[in-house]
């Protein structure tokens, strides 16, 4: 081999640890964490989103709570006319008593289905766009990895308020995704995303 040959490849070896030290020092290093359904609920769009939720199904949760109105009427018309009342007149009770349960028990499910459909389609429309917004802020700060608080396939057993990153990236969300009108929006509640939560699964039955 040529000494013009070798000398380069000695050179090369020689800077190998100071390579790899630089290498080391610009590569990302830094962990962090993230509740990425609390940073969801509480941008302005997920705000806004939960507050346009409440108000879409709260017809709907205010039919439930009729319902179990006249279930619970029912009831109590059988319970105190047990000595009055003739075994035609219960027996009719106790039918319209059934029927109004079979019904509420159905609208509770479809409330339940659609509502928990609509929450899901604003976790996957703000969560895609969260997850841009937290790449770039990963790279720019020189991030490694981020894991997901709220998620139970990665928990995290403990984690310093240095190192979550949820309330920085709600702030640039909402810099990059600034909402219409959103100071005219009506208060959020404390869970955002959630719908109205229905009236109970079992309704009293006559």
């Amino acid at each position: 081999m040529k000494i013009r040959t070798v000398v380069p490849i000695l050179a090369a070896i020689l800077m190998t640890p100071a390579a790899w030290a630089q290498a080391a020092a610009q590569a990302p290093s830094k962990v962090g964490v993230i509740n990425v359904q609390a940073a969801i609920a509480s941008t302005a769009e997920g705000k806004q989103a939960g507050a346009e939720l409440q108000s879409r199904f709260a017809p709907r949760t205010t039919e439930l709570q009729n319902l179990q109105k006249q279930i619970e009427d029912l009831r109590t018309r059988l319970q105190t006319g047990q000595t009055t009342l003739s075994d035609e007149e219960k027996a009719r009770l106790a039918r319209e008593g059934d029927q109004l349960t079979r019904g509420f028990q159905r609208k509770q499910q479809e409330l339940q289905d659609d509502s928990n459909d609509a929450q899901q389609e604003v976790v996957n429309r703000i969560g895609r766009k969260l997850v841009d917004v937290l790449d770039k802020y990963s790279k720019e700060n020189g991030y490694a990895v981020i894991l997901d608080t709220s998620s139970q396939q990665t928990p995290v057993i403990y984690a310093t308020n240095q190192v979550d990153v949820t309330q920085d990236i709600i702030r640039l969300y909402d810099q990059s995704y600034p909402v219409k009108n959103a100071g005219a929006t009506a208060p959020a509640p404390a869970r955002p995303a959630t719908a109205p939560k229905p009236a109970p699964s079992t309704a009293p039955k006559p």
